[in-house]
């Protein structure tokens, strides 16, 4: 049976980053079988063969160790030879399985709540794109026989092999980089929630001269969104500013790939404006970011090419390769999220910090904390050396992505009467023009943006809006949210 029709009998489909699911629907049997079709299909690519090691790692979900096994079992099925990494962040599993030019895989939900999970897969030098995706879903596989009862659970044994330490060489990345006085006189909390990176951030501020304070950190998982934040995630942050002595604090996602930076006052960083602050310190010659970002970027002009693109870490990573490639370099790529990427080596002060063309949480808080430092600033004073321009986003939770689908699709034959039917229009003014490249995005003459998009991990629908202010662009974000809330009768 062909991957895709594994998915449509499951539920478990490829979303914006590796193949997500609810747990009930990710069996030991669903995961397997996935984990050996991506395996056929990088042997057509000449980068799988038995003996091929691949390595594997996971977040900190409950269902996490289960879907490991599932996977590893998949991989000696292959006569591949299985590499344990432990539960770390996904960057430190590409870290290594990049080097050595090997597959790998994380078992992660990333941000999505504790019911779901994932499998991001990754090609032996770099993310897996949104071609590979195609190509996996045309694999036959078939199950061994024997080795799953009636619901799909192993029944047969899949021990995990000794863990192999992925950490020190990632701890190593920054501090090679960046010196081991980089954060020297900064206290820095740790917000570690139940993030697979928790430990290992606060072993990178150490490693770089830095204090760090462990702070919120949680025995049960919990869904921290670096772009949709919490207002709990926000209260915390604010109630750990209050006393002073921190001189920002840093946290990631569950799979420590997105980062959160809040400055010395508590309020969180867009992940699209420390995404500008790490290209801008790293004197990117290209930057690639999807359509919803910030647009302090083009207004900011340090960089010599901007590309935008779909939703999705695959889209930013062929774009920023392509300029890579077309000698732009360096080529850096980031997310709203904060997710930053490398798509060439970067030299600053004589020291080079290697491409690593997959999302990573910590880069771009480094970048910032050491660009203020360097300029004796804040943090919230160097973010006010941008051209003030302010996103926010957030979701409709529970809406059938079909359903979005359908409505978006309406906007979008008529996007001026829409837009109207709306009160976006009442509240923007006339409608200047719109980006259909994911989603349908809304901009008006009087430079506000209103974007509406399906998630590609969940049933929800995202709202992003862009103004020339925090509080027009919480307005905007109201006005956004009030009004789709209405598709939800249909």
């Amino acid at each position: 049976m062909k991957i895709a029709q594994w998915m449509t009998q499951s539920g478990v489909a490829f979303g914006t980053s590796g193949a997500r699911g609810l747990v009930t629907a990710m069996t030991d049997a669903v995961c397997f079988a996935y984990t050996v079709g991506y395996l056929k299909h990088l042997a057509t690519l000449g980068e799988f063969s038995p003996g091929t090691p691949v390595a594997v790692a996971g977040d900190l979900r409950p269902s996490t160790p289960r879907i490991v096994r599932a996977c590893v079992a998949a991989i000696r099925s292959m006569r591949g030879e299985p590499v344990f990494c432990g539960f770390v962040p996904t960057p430190a599993l590409c870290v290594h399985a990049f080097a050595r030019g090997i597959p790998s895989l994380m078992v992660t939900g990333s941000h999505i709540p504790a019911d779901r999970n994932g499998i991001k897969f990754n090609r032996a030098h770099g993310e897996f794109l949104k071609t590979d995706e195609a190509a996996m879903r045309e694999q036959d596989v078939e199950l061994p026989e024997g080795w799953f009862d009636a619901d799909g659970a192993l029944a047969i044994a899949a021990d995990l092999p000794a863990i192999t330490d992925v950490v020190p060489p990632f701890v190593a990345r920054y501090r090679d980089f960046f010196g081991p006085d980089a954060l020297s006189g900064l206290t820095l909390g740790v917000y570690q929630h139940s993030a697979v990176g928790r430990d290992v951030l606060v072993d990178i501020v150490e490693a770089l001269g830095g204090k760090a304070v462990p702070l919120g950190r949680m025995d049960s998982f919990i869904p921290v969104d670096t772009e949709a934040v919490r207002p709990e995630d926000a209260a915390l942050a604010r109630d750990w500013a209050a006393a002073g002595t921190l001189d920002a604090i840093l946290t990631t996602d569950g799979d420590s790939d997105r980062p959160l930076l809040a400055d010395r006052a508590g309020n969180w960083l867009r992940g699209d404006v420390l995404g500008i602050l790490a290209a801008r310190f790293l004197n990117a010659a290209a930057v690639t970011t999807p359509v919803s970002s910030n647009t302090a970027l083009e207004l900011s002009g340090f960089a010599k090419e901007v590309r935008r693109t779909r939703i999705g870490s695959p889209f930013v990573v062929a774009a920023m390769t392509e300029a890579a490639e077309a000698g732009l370099v360096p080529s850096v790529g980031y997310e709203a999220n904060g997710g930053f990427l490398l798509a060439s080596d970067v030299t600053r002060y004589g020291r080079t910090l290697a491409a690593l063309p997959t999302r990573d949480s910590v880069l771009p808080m480094i970048c910032a904390l050491v660009a203020a430092r360097e300029q004796g600033r804040d943090l919230d004073a160097l973010v006010a050396t941008l051209p003030p321009r302010f996103t926010l986003s957030d979701r409709l939770v529970e809406m059938p992505t079909a359903q979005s689908q359908a409505q978006i699709a309406k906007l979008g034959e008529d996007p001026e009467g829409g837009a109207a039917a709306l009160g976006f229009t009442e509240a923007c003014g006339p409608l200047h023009h719109v980006d259909k490249t994911d989603g349908l995005r809304m901009i008006f003459a009087n430079g506000e943006i209103i974007h509406l998009r399906p998630s590609g991990n969940a049933p929800e629908l995202r709202v992003y809006v862009e103004a020339d202010s925090p509080e027009r662009a919480d307005e905007l974000l109201k006005t956004g949210l009030a009004a789709v809330s209405t598709w939800r009768q249909g």
